[in-house]
């Protein structure tokens, strides 16, 4: 049973994901029936935070055993006794894998009422404390110390500093403010830092706040997956075309040893510095981060030979990641989904300006990969059969590890097509919600497995370049 109410989203995009979602090649395939309960199974679960927190360790400084040992200290401090398992993935080797207890349903509701905005929102869902700025609206007379009920305005209409809010809101648990109303809300308050401490929180998953920085990546599985499909190899010349914040960027950097060069672009100049600062962080020397955009990285006349950064002549990089911008459908928990149709639709020629640049770049015999975290065919499984179609030098490739679903049917691909890609698809779970016993009669395997499906939506697909084409 669903805890949170199923996704909402403006009508237009609504009626165009029910066509998408039931089209004609899948009810083939599926039956109508079991089409239509996939479809609503997606929409309840993206409502809903994934079944566990996945946390790279970062290999280049640190075992994942001793990594382990202290996250499992760590949790026992944050959750005062409750004993939850942190698990080794078998088939990715550099991760470990939190349970997310909940959503917990005898929580009791406090008078005093803090109300924040979506975003902050699914973040405490995943475990996060509240920040000031995430902060809306809180009861009239909150000082510091309250007992308080903290909830998440789905829709983004509560006032900022209203004293009460009657519209749509969803319960996130219960916290202990650390300021008072007037601190928070005066002109001269704080704008930073942290607001109210989750105590009871509806999903109880660990806090990551300042929690072994230099040894832990928060990342989605499938965003862990993308980085072992390209394989690079140490002394690979490799290109993140879009890489803001850097967990792929850094991943990369950890798979090659730190050896050989990892250039990352983005084109928003406060990502990039993101980029370094989780770099330096991390202690990876071979990445490179430039603010450039992507579309313009192929260079139409001869470079300096100094040159560093972008653009780059053709045929420059031996493997080249394009996590592409998207329209981030996959993301969970997201609860109201505001993008207009208009919005929606805008990504799939900008995703595709990139891929032709990102094949230019690439090297005879060369591996492109080419992921979203969204759920729409226009940006997963139609790219696929517009770029066999455009380039002929490419061609569809086996993918290890293969942790998710085969594509999705009605864009005309072939079975065999299917099968080569991987789709992470969070109706393919079957439980929602996970209690302590529930947790202790579990075998590892079936935790494993459930980790494996109940995470972000995600797309993946991976390229060779054909020599002589």
């Amino acid at each position: 049973m669903s805890f949170f109410p199923k996704i909402s989203f403006h009508r237009e995009v609504e009626e165009y994901l029910t066509k998408v979602f039931r089209n004609n090649e899948l009810i083939t395939s599926l039956g109508a029936k079991e089409t239509e309960s996939k479809y609503q199974s997606l929409l309840s679960h993206l409502s809903h935070p994934p079944a566990f927190t996945t946390v790279r360790v970062n290999t280049h400084l640190s075992s994942v055993k001793h990594v382990k040992k202290m996250l499992l200290e760590e949790i026992q401090k944050q959750f005062k006794g409750i004993c939850v398992p942190v698990l080794e993935h078998p088939e990715l080797q550099d991760i470990l894998l939190i349970p997310a207890i909940g959503p917990r349903q005898d929580l009791k509701k406090h008078e005093s009422e803090v109300i924040v905005g979506a975003q902050c929102g699914y973040a405490v869902l995943r475990g996060a404390h509240v920040y000031v700025p995430g902060i809306i609206s809180t009861s009239k007379f909150m000082k510091a110390g309250d007992l308080v009920s903290v909830y998440s305005d789905i829709e983004g209409k509560c006032k900022r500093g209203a004293k009460e809010f009657e519209g749509v809101k969803v319960f996130l648990g219960n916290g202990i403010s650390e300021l008072s109303r007037s601190e928070i809300f005066s002109s001269h308050g704080p704008v930073n830092g942290m607001g109210i401490r989750m105590i009871e929180p509806v999903y109880l998953s660990p806090s990551f706040d300042n929690v072994l920085p230099s040894h832990l990546f928060l990342q989605n599985l499938p965003s862990v997956v993308v980085s072992h499909v390209l394989n690079p190899q140490p002394g690979e010349r490799i290109l993140d075309m879009c890489a803001a914040p850097g967990g792929k960027t850094t991943h990369l950097a950890t798979l090659m040893h730190d050896q050989g060069e990892v250039i990352a672009m983005d084109k928003i100049a406060n990502k990039v510095k993101r980029i370094k600062q989780n770099a330096e962080l991390l202690q990876l020397n071979c990445i490179k981060a430039f603010c450039y955009d992507g579309t313009k990285a192929l260079s139409v006349e001869k470079r300096e030979d100094e040159q560093e950064g972008p653009p780059f002549l053709p045929e420059s990089f031996d493997r080249i990641l394009l996590d592409a911008p998207c329209s981030g459908m996959g993301q969970r928990p997201t609860m109201s989904y505001s993008s207009t149709l208009k919005e929606l639709m805008s990504y799939q020629p900008l995703q595709r300006k990139l891929f032709t640049v990102a094949v230019k770049l690439l090297k005879p015999g060369g591996v492109l990969v080419y992921s979203t975290c969204t759920i729409t065919l226009s940006e997963n499984e139609e790219q696929i059969a517009w770029a066999l179609e455009t380039f002929p030098c490419l061609q569809l490739q086996r993918q290890e590890p293969h942790i998710g679903g085969e594509g999705m049917r009605g864009a005309g691909l072939a079975l065999d097509q299917l099968k080569l890609l991987q789709r992470f698809d969070p109706s393919a779970a079957t439980v929602q919600g996970m209690d302590i016993k529930a947790l202790q009669d579990s075998q590892e395997d079936d935790l494993i497995s459930l980790a494996n499906k109940d995470c972000i939506g995600f797309f993946i697909a991976k390229f060779i370049k054909l020599n002589g084409k």
